[in-house]
């Protein structure tokens, strides 16, 4: 995969991250560098291991899905993409009242919001591509936009919250088709 594309693949993945982290950064009070470590430990770790898990699970079914692997990884972004639109534009009830720095919490926030990545690592198993450049760029810009997530959240409030997920959601379906689009042009050549 391209530098550049990696780069957008990360950014996408790491939108649902970062909007949690504006959310917990206007949940804690008094912000602290190693509050905001704490929250980019959890979810950069997890951004990265889940991708992992899914490369991992993926090599085993790469034979059986190889002819239609970029049907596949194109499919599972669009999902994953469409339903980060839909769930941002969806109204909430009431605000979920969490503790942004319980240990309990913050595990089922970056497991939750690392789904699609292991989904992804999946796709790039059935894709053949190499999975380690792509899971520390994943990582690594997760854990930074999480740190920052939390200052910003802190800071300004709630104002672009569902516009990030709006933003990640089409950078997943614009790879997917990519990849599509890639793969089919390969096997009419």
């Amino acid at each position: 995969m391209q530098p550049t594309a990696t780069l957008v693949l990360a950014l996408g993945l790491a939108a649902d991250a970062f909007a949690v982290s504006v959310a917990s950064g206007l949940k804690i009070k008094n912000v602290k560098v190693r509050k905001a470590l704490k929250i980019a430990i959890f979810f950069g770790g997890f951004q990265a291991i889940m991708p992992l898990i899914g490369w991992v699970a993926g090599i085993s079914l790469r034979t059986l899905l190889a002819a239609i692997s970029h049907w596949v990884a194109f499919s599972i972004l669009c999902l994953l993409g469409a339903k980060m639109i839909y769930e941002s534009c969806q109204e909430e009830d009431e605000e979920k009242d969490f503790n942004p720095l319980c240990n309990t919490t913050l595990l089922a926030l970056a497991i939750g919001t690392s789904l699609d990545a292991l989904a992804v690592g999946l796709g790039f198993a059935l894709l053949k591509d190499s999975i380690f450049t792509i899971i520390t760029a994943i990582g690594f810009i997760t854990f930074w936009l999480t740190f920052f997530g939390v200052f910003i959240g802190n800071r300004f409030g709630n104002l672009f919250h569902n516009k990030i997920e709006i933003i990640g959601g089409g950078i997943l379906i614009a790879i997917g088709s990519k990849i599509l689009i890639e793969n089919l042009m390969n096997v009419t050549t």
